[in-house]
Parts: C-alpha cells; sequence; structure tokens
C-alpha cells in the first residue's frame, strides 16, 4: 500500500505543472504569501509574521479546510515543535507539549478568553471537544511567553480566533458521515455592514468510537462521544474610531470512557459529560488620530465536569460519582500607543479571579467515602509593558516586561527581548530570550487530604523558566519558497510534583532542548508542499531520564494541489518517533514509533454546492499514541457543503 503513496505524490508532481497555465492567471490571495501573514498573538497588536523575532506558526481556516480537518486537536499535530497526545479516539482527553514542556504550560485562548480549566489538577485544557466551526486562524507561539500572558503562557500560546462576518448575508449547512458510525451536521450565518457584523455557526457530531483501552488487549467495548458546539460574534461599530463585539461560545459533549488503559479496561458504565460555556466583550477605542488606541475587554470562562461510573458486570461492587465546577473571571485593559513609525508602546493592566470546587463520592466492597473540595480561589493582578521597534524595515525588536501579583505566593516579574533582522536578500534571523511562571493550581494548593497523606499545599511557590531560541528563515523566488532552522531551549524549575508522603512540592527540574525545521514550496500557484522536522531532547533533570510522551523526532510532509478551480487534493504524512511512556504503571516502556498517511480531496459541483471527503491513517498502520490506548484504523469519511 505505501507504494499507492509515493505514485500519487509522482502524479502530482506531473500533472501540477500541466496546470500551471491556467492558474497563473488568477491573483493569489495574500494569506497563501507568509510575507503578508498577520499576527496578533505575538505582541498583542497586529504585526506581519516577517517583522517577527518569535517562533510563531499560522493556521489560517482555508489550509484546515484542505487537509479535511474538523477539530483542533487535529489541526495541531502537524505543527512544528508540537506532541498531540490523546488517550484513545473522539472526544478522549487530549493534551499539547510545546517543545517539551509538560502540558499545562500552554495557555490556550479563544478570541482572547483562557479557556484552561481551573478544576484539573495542573489547571490544563482538553483538545478532544473544541471544533473548528466559526474559526478563521490559529495561531501558535512557541517559548515563554508569559510577559505578555502571564501564568501558564510558560511554554508558549495556542490562540484560537474566531470570523467575523462581513459582506452580504450568507449561509451554509453541512453533513458528514463515515466510519465508526460517525455523523457531523453543522450550519452557520455570517455578514456585515459598516456598523454592524455577525458570524454564528451550530455542530453536532456523534460516534459510536471504539474501545477508548486498547482492543489488542482484549477489550472490545465501544467508547462512543457526542459533542454540540455553539460559538458566534456580534460586533458593532457606532463611531469612526469606537468597536464594539460580543464573542459566546457553549460546549456540551458526553464521551464513554474506559476504567484504565490496557488489559481488562472496558467499563460499560463510565461517562464523563462535560459542559463550557465561553463569553467575552470588548472594546476599542481609538483616540489622537489613530495614535492612542485602547482595549477594553471582559472574559469569562465557565466549565463543569460529570463523572459517573455505576456498577456493571465487570464492576459489581465498586461506583463512583464527581463532579467538577471551575470559572475564571478576567478584565483587561491594554493601551497601544503609535509613538512614531518606529515604535509602538503596549501597556496593560488585568486582573483574574479563578474559582473551583468539586465532589466526588465512591462505593466499594470496603464501604462508601467522600472527597469534598469547598470552594476555593485566588486572585492575580498584572501589569505588562511592551516596546516593539522596527528600523528601516530591516530591523525589529520587541521588549518587554511583566510584573504579577498572585494572592497566593505573592509577586513574580518575568521579560523577554526578541529581535529580527531582515536582509535584502530575503534572509531573516531571529532570536528571542525569555522568562515565565506558571502558579500553582487550585488543586495543588487546597487539595483536602485523604487516609493515604497529604495533596494540597498552600506553601507552593509558582513553576519557573528561561527560554531561548535563534533562527534563520530565507525567502526565495518572490517568496515561493520559505526556509528556516530554529534552535531552542528551555529550562525549568521548582516544578511541581506529587509526593505520596508531602503531597504538592516543588522539586523538579527539567530541561529541553532541540531544533525545529520548516519548508514551505509553491512551484506553481496550484500546487504547494510544506514540511517540518523536530528534534527535541526533554530531559527530568532529577533523573537524567526523557521526560514521558515526548518523542525526540517528529516529521510532517503536506502535498496539496488544486484542479481546474473545483476540485482539491491533500496528501498528509505524519511521522512520531519512538518516546516513554508508563505501562503497565509504574513500569517505564518505550513505545514504538508510526507513520500516519491522510488523504482528503473536495470538489465544487457547483457554485454553491461542495462534495469532500478523506481517509485516515490510509494504510491502516497500527499504532499506539499512549500505551495501552486505542487508536482507529483506517477510517473513510465523505459529505457535502451547501452555502449561499
Amino acid at each position: 500500500m505505501k507504494k499507492l503513496f509515493f505514485v500519487l505524490v509522482m502524479i502530482l508532481l506531473v500533472v501540477s505543472p500541466l496546470l500551471a497555465k491556467e492558474e497563473d492567471k488568477e491573483k493569489e490571495k495574500s494569506q497563501e504569501t507568509l510575507k503578508y501573514h498577520i499576527v496578533v498573538t505575538a505582541t498583542r497588536t497586529e504585526q506581519p509574521k516577517l517583522e517577527l523575532g518569535s517562533s510563531t506558526t499560522l493556521i489560517p481556516f482555508e489550509q484546515l479546510k484542505k487537509a479535511g480537518k474538523t477539530m483542533v486537536v487535529e489541526a495541531l499535530a502537524a505543527v512544528p515543535g508540537l506532541d498531540v497526545v490523546q488517550n484513545g479516539g473522539a472526544g478522549k482527553t487530549a493534551d499539547v507539549f510545546i517543545r517539551g514542556a509538560n502540558s499545562e504550560h500552554t495557555l490556550v485562548m479563544v478570541d482572547g478568553i483562557e479557556v484552561n480549566d481551573p478544576m484539573s489538577p495542573g489547571r490544563t485544557f482538553d483538545f478532544a471537544h473544541l471544533s473548528l466551526d466559526n474559526i478563521d486562524r490559529i495561531e501558535i507561539v512557541r517559548g515563554p511567553q508569559s510577559t505578555l500572558y502571564g501564568s501558564d503562557a510558560m511554554g508558549g500560546v495556542i490562540h484560537i480566533i474566531t470570523k467575523k462576518g462581513e459582506g452580504k448575508p450568507g449561509f451554509y449547512v453541512s453533513a458528514e458521515a463515515g466510519s465508526y458510525s460517525s455523523f457531523r451536521e453543522s450550519a452557520g450565518v455570517s455578514g456585515g455592514t459598516k456598523t454592524v457584523n455577525y458570524s454564528f455557526a451550530v455542530s453536532r457530531f456523534d460516534t459510536k468510537g471504539f474501545s477508548a483501552s486498547a482492543e489488542k488487549y482484549g477489550n472490545t467495548e465501544k467508547d462512543g462521544y457526542g459533542n454540540t458546539d455553539l460559538s458566534g460574534r456580534l460586533g458593532f461599530k457606532p463611531a469612526e474610531n469606537l468597536d464594539i463585539y460580543f464573542i459566546g461560545r457553549f460546549t456540551d459533549m458526553s464521551s464513554d470512557l474506559d476504567n484504565f488503559e490496557g488489559p481488562g479496561g472496558d467499563d460499560p458504565n463510565y461517562v464523563m459529560d462535560s459542559q463550557q460555556f465561553l463569553f467575552a466583550a470588548n472594546a476599542a477605542l481609538s483616540l489622537m488620530k489613530g495614535k492612542w488606541e485602547q482595549r477594553l475587554g471582559m472574559f469569562y470562562n465557565n466549565i463543569q465536569r460529570d463523572l459517573t461510573n455505576d456498577i456493571d458486570d465487570l464492576h459489581p461492587f465498586d461506583s463512583s460519582k464527581g463532579v467538577y465546577k471551575g470559572r475564571i473571571f478576567k478584565v483587561d485593559w491594554q493601551h497601544n500607543i503609535y509613538v512614531h513609525p518606529t515604535n509602538i508602546i503596549t501597556a496593560g493592566i488585568e486582573y483574574e479571579r479563578e474559582e473551583g470546587e468539586s465532589q466526588y463520592s465512591w462505593e466499594s466492597m470496603w464501604g462508601p467515602g467522600q472527597s469534598l473540595f469547598p470552594g476555593e480561589s485566588a486572585r492575580t493582578t498584572g501589569i505588562f509593558l511592551q516596546d516593539s521597534i522596527k528600523v528601516r524595515d530591516t530591523f525589529f525588536m520587541t521588549l518587554g516586561v511583566r510584573f504579577d501579583d498572585h494572592s497566593r505566593f505573592g509577586t513574580e516579574t518575568t521579560y523577554r527581548i526578541a529581535p529580527a533582522v531582515l536582509l535584502k536578500s530575503g534572509t531573516k534571523i531571529k532570536a528571542t530570550y525569555g522568562t515565565g511562571f506558571k502558579a500553582p493550581s487550585l488543586y495543588q494548593l487546597f487539595a483536602p487530604a485523604t487516609d493515604w497523606g497529604p495533596i494540597g499545599n498552600e506553601n507552593l511557590e509558582p513553576e519557573k523558566s528561561k527560554g531561548w531560541d535563534v533562527g534563520i528563515e530565507q525567502y526565495l523566488f518572490a517568496d515561493r519558497l520559505t526556509l528556516s532552522f530554529t534552535y531552542f531551549r528551555n529550562d525549568f524549575e521548582d516544578l511541581i510534583l506529587y509526593d505520596w508522603l508531602q503531597g504538592y512540592i516543588n522539586v523538579s527540574e527539567a530541561e529541553t532542548k532541540g531544533y525545529e525545521v520548516f519548508m514551505s514550496a509553491r512551484p506553481v500557484n496550484n500546487f504547494t508542499i510544506h514540511g517540518s522536522y523536530t528534534y527535541t531532547d526533554a530531559i527530568d533533570k532529577e533523573t537524567g531520564e526523557q521526560l514521558l510522551r515526548r518523542p525526540k523526532h517528529k516529521a510532517n510532509l503536506t502535498f496539496n494541489l488544486r484542479l481546474f478551480k473545483k476540485a482539491n487534493v491533500n496528501l498528509n504524512l505524519l511521522h512520531v518517533g519512538k518516546r516513554y511512556d508508563v505501562f503497565p504503571y509504574p513500569t517505564r516502556t518505550e513505545a514504538d514509533a508510526y507513520t500516519l498517511f491522510n488523504l482528503a480531496a473536495s470538489y465544487r459541483l457547483t457554485r454553491n454546492i461542495e462534495i469532500f471527503g478523506r481517509i485516515d491513517n490510509l494504510f491502516d498502520e497500527e499504532y499506539e499514541v499512549v500505551l495501552g490506548y486505542g487508536t482507529a484504523g483506517r477510517s473513510a469519511y465523505i459529505g457535502f457543503k451547501v452555502s449561499y
């Protein structure tokens, strides 16, 4: 079967030049050329990607659509420097590691709303449930970003930005069906005038799935998943210098789980129900002929998880029930002062309050039990200042400093510098150096003690990091060919670990280093090639061992061919190298490398009707992302979209 892959590649290479003449007649959209990509997350102001020293990746929606992606977690798998780890199939816990940092060291935002779960032990975000509906682009910034974003951004930031409606009213409906009895339906409407803009979408996804615990260990029960996602953005422009907009998103999901990985993992009654509600109200005011811009935002994140595990034939004596509730409220007041074409001063103040509570109860052959986490909270106030410098379209640099005051552990100061030099030859030399911190989570601070010992520790200090990178980018042939190489290193200290005798304590140190290689080529307008390779060496400095679930080697290669204005074919290769895991617990085991091929295609029947399909794991590779957990075999999906 793998020979078929190379045959397809050769067909793409041969056919694409024959179609070049027709496609060259069309003007390329600006998003197809890296030179014109605008990034917001790296500096909190709109900056061309070409002028940034930061290591950033921008994924526009059109690129996701061509690859047939439907969930954010799928879109991140191919990004250089990122490792995506999911415990089973659709709806099962999904974590992202940036440059070898822990998953809780990644700040995740949706339109500026922090979506990390304040009641997860590490305050992480579960990527399993966020769909790509109504999303305009995804921005990823690698390396410490605490100077602009405070805690949780110690390893980097992933920012999902929704669509802004424009032009005359339009709507779409879409449906898809495929393997594992999977069905997806979605609809949306958008539009805008000079004074009002709107964009709303709704989607539903259902699948019977496969066993969360790997089938090769004898687990046969199917673990299904259902997800309803509603999102919307509504904007007003009452005056030429004033923009007001509101953003909301609601996700309601239910996922069948297994009791544990490996042999005997099946658990027919183990279910997690979760709801997350996000809301933001923003206002942007421009004064002094555009030289002073103020942005005031209020953000709210409410998440609840309910876990139920009733008695069943496989577990006749054990049952449990847990309810976890978390909330984040944040106010952000930012000022951008355009002092001169060479300088943008960005300053702001943030106030954030997080709250959480939980209740867990169980029944066993030894009797009932209960663990209560009464309502606890923490408050953080941050002040930041940044100067963005631009000299003769050649030299660019951002300098920033931030001061945070946390209600539990006190104060923390972070800083960052990111210079870049762009030569007339199309060569960019870039570098960054910054510090970061991660505040202890509510669970790590306040989790109640059990009969076996303490858990929470109110005397915890924040985790800290120092990180730097240096790289070179080369743009050739009017940006039709882009090459880049970046070396990075991060040092972490005071990492929080759980100790059976003492509970959570600051004891661990870690080091991650490696390099990222990226290539983008557009030999003709209708044919693109994207490739990347990441080497990551992530070491626990206390033991000298590799950190778990971080592969040393990861590679990605994507071919995209557009045919006769109506059809598109996308072929992707993803290789993940060997890495260590704990399986069976507490045995440290090396997981095998794996390579996946994914094929996606679409065809526009008419101006308003499009059909599309994809085959994931084209060659039916047997593999495990997390040892003991199931993964999908070859699976196919087909659907249509009607839009007006």
